[in-house]
């Protein structure tokens, strides 16, 4: 079930809506189911971004990066997107969200043996009907614009949430699963969003077998096995920490909840869940059962579990950062390993009609990459004349080095420049 917020739930959140074509080992579920910016750091070394390889695998299918970084008019995924495609943090048992993934799973093997199916490997690459129509978003929700969610054509995207796969496991005959995998929106830049990050979808079906026995009719049974269990899950992860339920809406769901826990002095929402739509199961095989269903965001609780203070951490080989975590430790405290200072530039530019805050966060993420630490609107104004003026203030930060003055200036100079071309924005 998706669910989505700071540091990325899934589809279940009041942030955001949001926030495997499945690889199912059959090419046709997965297909139709730019570029860096040198700076220089010294005199003798230059920076680039990383380049995309040319193909990878996935769920065992090769993709090329033509299959995804296509000259097509609704494309919207650049290189530096692709280039994370294949790296999928949480496979690696020993890094945080690895770790965070097998701890899950241990909760659901000790309470739940031999229950629950479990996927990690699952192809990012769906359709919309998969990524949108299955879970029942509506046909003008905002997430299924070109300026949320990567667009591979008009009728392909990258997943923006785990539920992308859960029509096709229903029909497949799966009752008890979690997916896990990366998914993908197009984002704000600060320390809690990234455009790829990490999500597990959980999903228990009920038969009457299960509730007739109990005085509580399909729903309710549900409902309340649904609570019993992210509970537990809750104490497993947190400990014994107070907790309390919020009634949400989630178009998939109907009851719909929020799980929150009161953690280090403040609440905390840990997922979003509900019992699944009759239709949803309906329309997979499953009229006679009732269902329920979860999303978190593994970076979200990975961030407060392990203390990381920066989601772009995640993605660093530095061994100073990687080496603190360990197979099967949950939750060890990051130690900060240095504190480089951040620079600061301001760009400023009379907007259009067409502006958006996440085409501008696009613009920047493609020069500079992880060197950028936050993209934030300083300035607002409209003239006489009717036209508006933003200023943002960028702040450049390297988590392994200093970066130097000629690297940032060439930085800014080609964000400079890119935004006037691409945004077809009037710099000031």
């Amino acid at each position: 079930m998706a669910v989505a917020s700071s540091a990325h739930s899934t589809i279940f959140s009041r942030t955001s809506f949001f926030h495997h074509i499945n690889g199912f080992k059959r090419f046709s579920f997965c297909l139709p189911f730019s570029s860096s910016a040198a700076a220089s750091i010294s005199s003798k070394k230059k920076w680039r971004q990383p380049v995309a390889s040319s193909a990878l695998e996935l769920g065992g299918i090769k993709i090329a990066k033509d299959d995804v970084v296509k000259d097509d008019p609704t494309n919207n995924v650049p290189d530096t997107i692709f280039s994370k495609m294949g790296m999928q943090l949480h496979r690696r048992n020993n890094h945080p969200l690895g770790i965070l993934k097998n701890g899950i799973y241990e909760y659901f093997d000790t309470n739940y043996p031999n229950l629950f199916d479990k996927f990690d490997d699952l192809c990012p690459i769906v359709s919309v009907k998969q990524n949108f129509d299955d879970v029942l978003v509506p046909a003008d929700h905002v997430s299924r614009s070109y300026n949320d969610t990567y667009y591979v054509d008009a009728k392909t995207v990258l997943r923006c949430h785990t539920s992308a796969h859960q029509a096709e496991l229903l029909r497949r005959g799966h009752t008890h699963f979690l997916v896990t995998g990366d998914v993908y929106r197009r984002d704000s830049i600060d320390s809690t969003h990234y455009p790829v990050f990490h999500q597990m979808e959980g999903v228990c079906v009920f038969t009457p077998d299960n509730w007739q026995a109990s005085s509580l009719d399909p729903t309710a049974y549900a409902a309340e096995d649904l609570k019993k269990s992210l509970e537990g899950l809750a104490r497993h992860l947190f400990g014994a920490v107070e907790m309390r339920w919020i009634d949400a809406y989630f178009p998939f769901t109907n009851p719909s909840y929020e799980l929150e826990i009161y953690f280090k002095e403040k609440w905390m929402e840990v997922l979003g869940c509900g019992v699944m739509e009759q239709e949803i199961l309906k329309c997979n095989g499953r009229s006679d059962s009732v269902a329920w269903a979860f999303g978190l965001g593994l970076e979200r609780l990975a961030m407060v579990l392990f203390d990381i203070p920066d989601i772009r951490l995640f993605w660093t080989n530095d061994e100073r950062f990687t080496s603190q975590f360990s197979e099967g430790q949950m939750g060890v405290k990051f130690k900060p390993f240095s504190k480089y200072p951040p620079c600061y530039k301001d760009i400023s530019f009379w907007i259009n009609e067409s502006f958006t805050e996440n085409n501008l966060c696009e613009v920047v993420r493609g020069i500079a990459g992880d060197l950028v630490e936050e993209v934030v609107l300083i300035d607002n104004f409209t003239n006489k004349k009717g036209l508006t003026s933003h200023c943002y203030r960028i702040a450049y930060r390297s988590m392994e080095r200093s970066l130097t003055d000629e690297e940032i200036n060439n930085l800014q100079w080609n964000v400079r420049e890119q935004v006037q071309e691409k945004l077809n924005v009037v710099l000031r």
